[in-house]
């Protein structure tokens, strides 16, 4: 072959070599540090030390490596996919780890927090010594954010929340909670220490999807802040919506991650595995399925570098993130299910990444906006026609 196999249409030399580097050396420190440990910590549901492995990614600096100032490493959006695609080829818990805290948690204080809340956390949350989460989904409001139940009252010079918030990855080892709720000047957000008297978040636990990833529910008794712990600013939806932009521009990279691992474990096996006298990959049916997913894969690649691009140059537009979110994650977890059956049985097990990609991805096409969600923003933007009320 004159080409790496997973890399046909030659899309790297698109790549500057900072990037490839950035790309590489997070794909050395995962292979390392946690592609020996990931199907276990899958299988057990939970995470060895993952305190200290923040503060590993901390130190590597892909931690808000995508923000300015404030101990952030100040790299590209491109550099940001690059590094996303990588963490989420090693596992989309890896993946949710790093997005949450970099593009929801911390880039809300980034862009919307007082100075006084930057400089206290961002430092050491670009460090992994304090760990954030966003809470903005609720047990009865996920696609609906604007119909949130959790209040924030005035009290005084004070404000006290009183709500729940469910699905929140990192919840349960945060030290800082983003908070979104409803006032009486519309939706505000909150930087709520998790210390707070009131403040909880119980694990969530029996999940088959995202199982190397804490995930939580957050719970506000009676949780009283001073009245400096408000975004000082931002008022409405426009404040969430924006970090959900910024975190589903990652899942557009991330998703072909779990892709291309699964792809290639089912070429190498393809390859490896005989059957009736020959290997998998000599057989038309499985050689279909390979290009099918090669193609799909490329494709997806050319958009995220496409929109990554766009991003970096400031042109990008929420529509261009969904349509990048909608096609790579549905074509990603398609390319999953198909690896699964050149493994046959093999498929469903640990000993392959594959099912664990595959049961990860049923997540993440849903969180961040659903595909019919997209689908709405999508066709809102070719109809000029709102269907999502």
């Amino acid at each position: 072959m004159d080409r790496n196999p997973l890399d046909l249409a030659g899309i790297d030399d698109l790549l500057s070599d900072e990037e490839k580097a950035i790309r590489d050396s997070t794909r050395a420190f995962l292979d390392k540090r946690v592609e020996p440990h990931v199907a276990d910590w899958f299988e057990r549901g939970e995470v060895d030390d993952i305190r200290g492995l923040a503060r590993e990614l901390g130190a590597l600096g892909l931690l808000g490596m995508h923000l300015e100032g404030y101990g952030c490493a100040g790299l590209s959006s491109v550099d940001y996919g690059l590094a996303c695609l990588e963490l989420e080829a090693t596992d989309s818990g890896i993946r949710s780890l790093v997005s949450v805290q970099g593009s929801l948690a911390m880039f809300a204080i980034h862009r919307w927090g007082s100075e006084e809340h930057k400089q206290e956390w961002l430092p050491r949350m670009a460090a992994g010594e304090a760990i954030g989460c966003f809470g903005l989904t609720e047990p009865d409001h996920g696609s609906d954010p604007g119909s949130m139940r959790t209040r924030a009252r005035r009290d005084g010079d004070d404000w006290v929340l009183d709500g729940a918030k469910m699905w929140i990855t990192n919840g349960s080892i945060a030290d800082v909670a983003v908070v979104w709720a409803q006032t009486d000047e519309g939706i505000r957000g909150f930087v709520v220490p998790t210390d707070t008297p009131g403040f909880s978040a119980p694990l969530i636990k029996h999940k088959m999807s995202l199982r190397a990833s804490v995930t939580s529910e957050l719970v506000l008794d009676g949780v009283r802040l001073p009245a400096e712990a408000v975004f000082p600013e931002v008022r409405g939806l426009k404040g969430p919506l924006s970090c959900l932009t910024e975190a589903r521009y990652g899942i557009v990279w991330g998703s072909l991650g779990a892709a291309r691992s699964s792809l290639e474990t089912a070429r190498r096996y393809a390859v490896e595995r005989h059957q009736f006298g020959r290997p998998l990959a000599g057989f038309q049916l499985t050689q279909q399925k390979l290009a099918d997913m090669a193609l799909e894969l490329v494709k997806g690649q050319l958009l995220a570098l496409h929109l990554g691009r766009r991003k970096d140059a400031g042109t990008i537009t929420p529509t261009q993130v969904s349509l990048g979110k909608l096609n790579n994650i549905r074509e990603s977890l398609e390319i999953c299910r198909t690896a699964r059956t050149i493994l046959g049985a093999n498929g469903i097990s640990l000993e392959y990444p594959v099912i664990r990609h595959m049961n990860n991805l049923e997540s993440v096409l849903t969180y961040e906006g659903t595909v019919e969600m997209h689908t709405l923003v999508v066709g809102e933007a070719l109809t000029g026609v709102s269907a999502f009320r």
